[in-house]
């Protein structure tokens, strides 16, 4: 892919989405097309299509979905399955009927069943029950990834699927309806150390584990897969390393010099008892991740503080 090749990056906004721009930007990528939500609707069959009839990109990134925590997921599972997949489903095909070259999906790790083994293979994909708590998203995910797969079967449409783990970073929401475990937890501690609380209660009881990715490690993944003659297939891509909620909770509060207790509310839900990827497949093809779980807690204390 040359440098002049015009790429449609879709969600350019979101925290997966900034830190792609921003990488191919740096990469000398001159060509590459954004468009805030208030002038394209994702969501519309008709504007979709539209858009891609004005444009024919070459490379299409779709980053643009409808994301959030534990909480966003069960409080409005609706949203997240009809939403996610309506952008797929539009961004998809008319990706595939406008001659885009090579498309790139990114999933999410919640894909993988809820009891699965680990690490996660690619190859676990549909092989148990999902977590409840964010079957909805998963749904939508799965479905965006067969799409791909089923056109690349019956029409030769070159897609990449990128299956990261937990990503934090550069514009993540540190609101609570919204936002993913990292933040905020980083918000709590942060929070109670200004407030002088002597407690942050956490939910569920501390024991499910979780991989965790800098977000600019994810772009570099996304960046990889253009500049280096890898299959047209699924990649989990992390660090391949989890943590228990419970010692990255503690992680957080030691950055912070944070000297009150923790109280653990049992009858919230943890989620999935596990989630480690297997990146063998990724690293396989000379990709790994280069950020330290340390140093984006300390990046993302600043960040929060800045905030304030």
């Amino acid at each position: 892919m040359n440098k002049d090749t015009k790429i449609f990056l879709a969600g350019h906004n979101g925290l997966a989405g900034s830190s792609i721009l921003e990488t191919l930007e740096e990469s000398s990528y001159k060509n590459i097309l954004v468009v805030d939500r208030k002038e394209l609707d994702l969501t519309s069959q008709q504007e979709v299509e539209a858009f891609f009839l004005k444009h024919k990109p070459e490379v299409v990134i779709l980053a643009a979905a409808k994301v959030g925590g534990i909480n966003a997921n069960v409080s409005y599972p609706a949203q997240f399955l009809y939403e996610n997949l309506a952008i797929q489903n539009n961004v998809i095909h008319f990706s595939y009927q406008y001659g885009v070259n090579h498309f790139v999906f990114l999933g999410s790790s919640c894909i993988y069943p809820r009891e699965c083994l680990q690490p996660m293979k690619e190859d676990y994909l549909l092989t148990g029950l999902l977590e409840p708590t964010n079957e909805g998203y998963a749904l939508a995910k799965i479905s965006g990834m067969k799409m791909l797969e089923y056109y690349r079967k019956q029409y030769g449409f070159l897609s990449t699927t990128l299956i990261p783990c937990n990503l934090y970073g550069p514009k993540e929401k540190f609101d609570l309806q919204h936002s993913h475990v990292l933040s905020a937890l980083v918000k709590r501690f942060s929070d109670a150390k200004r407030e002088n609380k002597s407690e942050v209660e956490l939910w569920g009881n501390g024991s499910a584990k979780r991989e965790f990715m800098h977000v600019k490690d994810m772009a570099r993944g996304v960046l990889f897969c253009f500049e280096n003659n890898i299959p047209y297939d699924y990649f989990n891509i992390g660090s391949g390393i989890d943590i228990s909620i419970k010692d990255l909770a503690e992680l957080i509060k030691q950055k912070l010099s944070y000297q009150g207790k923790v109280k653990w509310d049992t009858s919230k839900p943890n989620g999935m008892p596990r989630k480690c990827m297997d990146i063998s497949k990724i690293t396989s093809q000379g990709f790994k991740t280069i950020i330290d779980l340390e140093k984006g807690i300390e990046e993302m204390i600043l960040s929060y503080n800045k905030e304030l």
